[in-house]
C-alpha cells in the first residue's frame, strides 16, 4: 500500500503544492476542449503544465476505437486492456496517487476522475480549481518540452461494472422510480430551444430526465461546497434514487457523477454516449419542453 493517500474525490491547491515531490504521486492534465474553441488540450498542457504532470488523453488515445463500436461517438471508454497499457505506459502503479487537473478549473478532470474509478483504481482525486487556481495561488508552473517517456507502470486494470451504462440501460431508467436521470447540458440544449453543436442530433431531452446544468455546481472554478451540493440533491434526487449522468458526449455527465459522490450519493452511472448516441435519428424516444 502506498504511503501517500489522496483525499476522497477532490484536493485542494494546498494539498497537492505540499505533496507534489512525493515518490508515489503521478499528477495528471486531461484537459480537452471543445472543437469549435480551437484549443488542443495536450498542446497547452506541453507549453504550460504542473510541475511533472502526465497528459491523460482520454479523446484520442485512452479511448475505444471508433471503428470497433462501429459508430462515430467521440471518447468513447475503452476496455481493461487497453487501459492497463495505456496507464502502465504513462508510468502508474498499483500503489500510487493520482491527482487530475484542466485547464479550465473543474471541467474534463472529472471524466478522467471517473475513468480511472470505473477501472478499479480508487487513490484518485481531482484538483479544485485546476490549472487557473494552481497558478493563482502563485504556485511554479513548467514551460519546458516535456519528455513524455516514463517507466513502465505495474497497474492492472479491473473494471467495475456499472459506473458507465448504456443506453438500453437509460431505456430502462426512464420508467424507473428509484432512478433519477440527471443531464449536464445547458436548459436550452435540454429544452429543444436550440440546435445541437454536433449536426445531425435531434433535439430534446430524454423522457423523465430532469436538467442539471453542470456550472449549477461549481462557483469560482471549484466545486461548491458539501453542504451546497447536498441541497441542490436533495432537491433534484428523491432519497435513496439511483443517479444516471447524461450530457452531450459523457464528459461533463461526470462533474454530475463527482459532485453527486461527493454530496454522499453511491449509487452512480454515466451514460457514455450521452446525447452524442441518444439524439441520432431513430427510435429512441426524444422530448422536448417548448
Amino acid at each position: 500500500m502506498t504511503n501517500l493517500r489522496v483525499q476522497p474525490a477532490v484536493v485542494s491547491i494546498e494539498w497537492l503544492q505540499k505533496n507534489i515531490c512525493h515518490p508515489d504521486l503521478i499528477v495528471f492534465d486531461a484537459s480537452w476542449h471543445m472543437p469549435a474553441t480551437g484549443r488542443n488540450g495536450k498542446s497547452e498542457w506541453q507549453a504550460e503544465r504542473i510541475p511533472s504532470s502526465r497528459f491523460f488523453d482520454f479523446d484520442q488515445s485512452i479511448c475505444a476505437d471508433i471503428l470497433s463500436n462501429k459508430k462515430e461517438l467521440p471518447h468513447m471508454m475503452c476496455d481493461e486492456n487497453h487501459f492497463t497499457e495505456s496507464l502502465q505506459a504513462l508510468g502508474l502503479n498499483q500503489d500510487s496517487a493520482v491527482v487530475i487537473y484542466d485547464s479550465l478549473g473543474v471541467f474534463t478532470s472529472p471524466r478522467a476522475w471517473w475513468m480511472f474509478k470505473a477501472m478499479g483504481f480508487s487513490n484518485c482525486a481531482i484538483l479544485d480549481g485546476g490549472l487557473p487556481a494552481w497558478k493563482s495561488g502563485g504556485y511554479d508552473v513548467n514551460e519546458e518540452v516535456p519528455t513524455e517517456e516514463y517507466e513502465t507502470g505495474d497497474f492492472i486494470a479491473r473494471e467495475l461494472l456499472g459506473q458507465f451504462c448504456d443506453a438500453s440501460r437509460v431505456l430502462e431508467a426512464i420508467n424507473e422510480q428509484s432512478t433519477s436521470i440527471l443531464d449536464a447540458r445547458p436548459a436550452a440544449r435540454f429544452n429543444g430551444e436550440v440546435e445541437e453543436p454536433r449536426a445531425g442530433l435531434r433535439k430534446g431531452h430524454m423522457p423523465n430526465a430532469k436538467n442539471l446544468p453542470f456550472p449549477s455546481l461549481i462557483e469560482n472554478g471549484c466545486l461548491k461546497s458539501v453542504s451546497e451540493l447536498k441541497l441542490i440533491f436533495e432537491e433534484m434526487v428523491s432519497s435513496n434514487n439511483n443517479i444516471v449522468c447524461s450530457c452531450g458526449s459523457g464528459v461533463t455527465a461526470c462533474i454530475i457523477a463527482l459532485a453527486a459522490t461527493v454530496a454522499g450519493y453511491e449509487d452512480i452511472s454515466v451514460y457514455d454516449g450521452s446525447w452524442s448516441e441518444w439524439g441520432l435519428p431513430g427510435e429512441l424516444p426524444v422530448v422536448t419542453d417548448q
